[in-house]
């Protein structure tokens, strides 16, 4: 047993003699590589982007209803109650009723002897109009045209059982 810690011991001892070795060339590559990084020119480091401050977000909409309540309900006078106004349901609806009548705008107007007609430039091109046509998703009927602007008359439901008019203008875009 004695002799095998002590060839242990010897083995020990050399391998750490190789590694500690005396060949002073043998990490001369290494100072070589170390000396020329270096001399090499340093660079510099960018200077931290500027930051903007904080800007406070102030809500202005507080005190407007949610969009999670319900609308408020018209009040309908007496008249209003009282009056036949309905949207034609057996009537067939016509093309521009399937928009909104947000979408569309005013560009022009064109006339001749067989009567005038109004020109609105909608999603999907430009349209021409006259007195009479429906126009929009309430009913909206065209009651007046001339070079400046169109009006129509929608009827928008005001409750379960009752619909009132709502006048609407659109205005010629210059």
């Amino acid at each position: 047993m004695m002799i095998v810690r002590s060839l242990f011991i010897f083995g020990l001892i050399l391998s750490l003699g190789g590694c500690f070795g005396s060949n002073p060339g043998a990490y001369q590559g290494i100072d070589s590589y170390i000396a020329e990084v270096k001399t090499r020119p340093t660079g510099s480091i960018e200077p931290l982007p500027e930051f903007r401050p904080y800007e406070a977000f102030t809500y202005s909409a507080s005190g407007l209803r949610s969009p999670f309540e319900p609308p408020l309900k018209i009040a309908l006078t007496r008249q209003q109650k009282n009056s036949n106004i309905r949207p034609d349901p057996s009537r067939t609806k016509q093309y521009l009723e399937q928009f909104e009548i947000d979408t569309f705008a005013m560009v022009g107007s064109i006339s001749n002897d067989e009567g005038q007609w109004g020109l609105l430039k909608g999603e999907d091109g430009v349209h021409r109009v006259k007195v009479g046509d429906y126009l929009g998703q309430h009913h909206g009927r065209i009651t007046f045209i001339n070079d400046e602007e169109v009006r129509l008359m929608e009827i928008i439901p005001a409750g379960p059982s009752f619909w009132i008019e709502r006048p609407r203008t659109l205005s010629i875009n210059q």
